[in-house]
């Protein structure tokens, strides 16, 4: 399968914060943001593969900064890893106060997308990483994922360890 170039994988979706949206403080609902975050890494990842994409995962998601109500956010959304089946797409999340003209990163996010056929999952391009940054960011993506499945394994095993354990066990361990 031959592959794609990074830099062809970036979205760019933009749009001013409704009222509708926001939460009872007057900020952007989080949930609404991870929707618009959760439409990018689709629209990269489709853009990437080819065909329909589904979110596996949000691996990290770090709000640095409240977004207010008329806002222009401005998400940019790019593949930056590639396995078989999935992707990880990269979403940065800018806003912009149009009044005072004044930019900030809001956020940043990673998820994990999955493509399908017939709604089984696919093999997806390989991805053609050109720049330093494009090569820094698989080889974190490739970390991440290797990780998630150790951490995985770890929990699996902790979690029978727990299940296993007496009533009285429980509540030492409870502190009771």
């Amino acid at each position: 399968m031959q592959g794609k170039r990074a830099a062809d994988t970036v979205v760019t979706i933009a749009e001013v914060i409704r009222p509708d949206e926001a939460n009872f403080l007057g900020k952007l609902f989080g949930g609404a943001l991870l929707a618009k975050i959760d439409l990018c890494a689709y629209a990269a990842s489709a853009k990437h593969s080819g065909t329909t994409c589904v979110t596996a995962s949000f691996d990290q998601v770090d709000f640095h900064e409240p977004i207010e109500v008329g806002e222009l956010v401005t998400l940019n959304g790019q593949v930056t890893f590639v396995g078989r089946t999935s992707m990880e797409i990269m979403v940065e999340v800018w806003t912009e106060n149009l009044k005072h003209g004044v930019k900030r990163h809001a956020n940043t996010a990673r998820v994990t997308m999955v493509a399908l056929l017939n709604g089984k999952p696919i093999e997806v391009p390989r991805l053609i990483c050109e720049s330093r940054e494009e090569k820094i960011l698989f080889l974190e993506g490739k970390l991440r994922r290797d990780t998630r499945k150790q951490l995985a394994d770890q929990r699996a095993t902790e979690y029978a360890r727990i299940e296993a354990l007496s009533d009285d066990e429980l509540d030492v361990a409870l502190g009771y």
